[in-house]
């Protein structure tokens, strides 16, 4: 077990607590105007199941994965469908999903994993799908509370992607922390899904 999940193994109740109630509405809204109606979106990391549910109760059809065993099952009691533990690295679909959200997660991934990870990730995604992440702003990479983080800029996301097939930059934007006390700055992108000729 590494520090990150150990973090959320001994901390998980603390954390569903700390961000079951933020509002990430405008998040929402840049992202959902890229999914069709009704539309099948995967919560990549989905923590405490706060942006699952809400799609769930939008009329989305939604699956939800964490590498955390106990926020999965705070998760799945949370959203009213099983969670399932695993790691990203692990997803196998042929197409299946409109979308990825992927809100506060792939901040805890290596800048040297990332490329790859998002390649793989395109091959559970439909054509024309659209992927959304976030990142706290800056260019720290290493442990910081407990866990590992990979902070973004603009910059340092556009080189990353220059090693990143299938997939085109279509919104970026920066935004500050919904959470209550929270003085964070945060670097959000979406990416769509594109035919390799």
């Amino acid at each position: 077990m590494n520090i990150t999940e150990q973090y959320y193994h001994d901390n998980s109740q603390e954390f569903f607590e700390a961000t079951i109630n933020a509002d990430t509405t405008t998040l929402y809204d840049h992202f959902l105007k890229y999914v069709p109606e009704k539309g099948y979106i995967l919560d990549l990391g989905c923590g405490s199941g706060r942006d699952t549910r809400a799609f769930l109760n939008r009329g989305y059809k939604a699956d939800a994965i964490d590498g955390s065993k106990e926020l999965c099952a705070l998760a799945s009691e949370f959203t009213g469908i099983k969670v399932k533990c695993m790691d990203f690295s692990e997803i196998d679909e042929g197409e299946k999903y409109d979308a990825i959200w992927a809100c506060a997660s792939l901040l805890h991934v290596e800048k040297d994993r990332l490329p790859g990870l998002i390649e793989r990730l395109s091959g559970a995604v439909k054509v024309n799908g659209a992927f959304y992440m976030s990142f706290k702003y800056g260019d720290f990479e290493g442990e910081r509370d407990g866990r590992f983080f990979m902070d973004m800029t603009a910059e340092k996301f556009h080189e990353i992607l220059k090693s990143v097939t299938g997939w085109t930059l279509i919104e970026e934007w920066d935004s500050e922390d919904v959470r209550r006390g929270k003085n964070v700055k945060w670097y959000n992108a979406i990416l769509q899904k594109v035919v390799i000729a």
